[in-house]
């Protein structure tokens, strides 16, 4: 498998100053792999390039499982259980840079031990989208060969596992975190203070003594754009400017997924500034097509002239 996804597929309740919804097929893995699968996938006829393992419930629909394989993800990893699939409600208001969390029903997830298929247990990419830290370091364990290993994390389990998740950090290349997940972890509100001692491991529980953090570091910063430390140096990029802000649900998450798609297949990519500096841009812009709709419904038929006009707009605003 080239890119091997690892997170929640779910069902979602949104509501925003512009759009409501309720059962639209989230989840964390859901929109990573939608979005690297349109990086990845340009014909039917081909194998797919892009794996998730989850677990959903007897209530996922055939339609909503069609979908995900339309769209060019290998769903041989997911399994089904008995239960009802993950939930989650969710309101934006204002200038939606934050989610208010109505309600959380883990389901079938609660006491979901991933196991990776065996002929999938060497991936190009390995993307522990946001789950217990427990269950990535599971995860990272059964993966040792993975050429390129990445995570994602928020703040409950920032403040209550940080021990279980500095273990996944020193064993991931790159954390693709939040502005807010980044200060908090390193207790520092000066941003490029915090990256360095997270990839120090200084601000990691057992300090540097246990080891290294993560040696690439991805700060999503909302409509202030992004912010990366590689070991060639720093990247940052505006937001792209977009007016029909509908829903933020699974920006980062499709931000992710586009990253780690445009990086897969490039030799020493971690260490090359304009492999990284394009995929940042495919990134960005994928995530400003997700903004555009209700759930992850924008990203499931983003149009290939649509997007490659948004990236060479992209390119133009910020001089590339």
């Amino acid at each position: 498998m080239e890119i091997l996804i690892v997170g929640s597929i779910g069902y979602d309740d949104i509501s925003t100053p512009e759009a409501e919804g309720s059962d639209l097929l989230g989840g964390a893995a859901t929109y990573a792999g939608l979005s690297a699968a349109f990086h990845k996938f340009d014909d039917a006829s081909e194998v797919p390039k892009v794996g998730i393992v989850s677990a959903v419930g007897d209530d996922f629909s055939a339609s909503d499982q069609l979908k995900l394989e339309s769209a060019g993800l290998n769903l041989a990893g997911v399994v089904l259980r008995d239960g009802d699939t993950f939930r989650w409600s969710g309101k934006y208001e204002g200038s939606m840079e934050n989610a208010h969390t109505i309600s959380t029903d883990v389901n079938v997830l609660e006491d979901f031990n991933p196991i990776i298929p065996e002929s999938w247990r060497v991936p190009e990419i390995l993307f522990c989208a946001n789950t217990h830290p427990a269950t990535q370091v599971s995860v990272l364990d059964q993966c040792p060969s993975a050429v390129i290993t990445a995570l994602d994390s928020f703040m409950l389990w920032i403040n209550e596992e940080k021990k279980t998740l500095s273990e996944a950090l020193r064993k991931v290349d790159i954390a693709i975190l939040n502005e807010e997940e980044v200060c908090a972890l390193a207790n520092d509100e000066v941003l490029p203070r915090a990256i360095n001692s997270l990839q120090s491991g200084a601000s990691l529980y057992g300090g540097e003594a246990a080891g290294p953090g993560p040696r690439c570091i991805i700060v999503k910063r909302g409509s202030s754009g992004v912010i990366g430390k590689f070991p060639f140096g720093l990247i940052a990029l505006p937001a792209y400017p977009i007016s029909d802000v509908i829903d933020p649900t699974g920006c980062g998450d499709s931000f992710a997924g586009a990253f780690l798609a445009n990086i897969s297949g490039r030799t020493g990519a971690l260490n090359d500034v304009e492999v990284i500096r394009n995929a940042l841009v495919h990134a960005t812009v994928t995530a400003s097509f997700t903004i555009g709709g209700l759930g992850s419904s924008n990203l499931s038929k983003i149009q290939r002239g649509s997007y490659h006009a948004r990236v060479d707009r992209y390119r133009r605003i910020v001089g590339l």
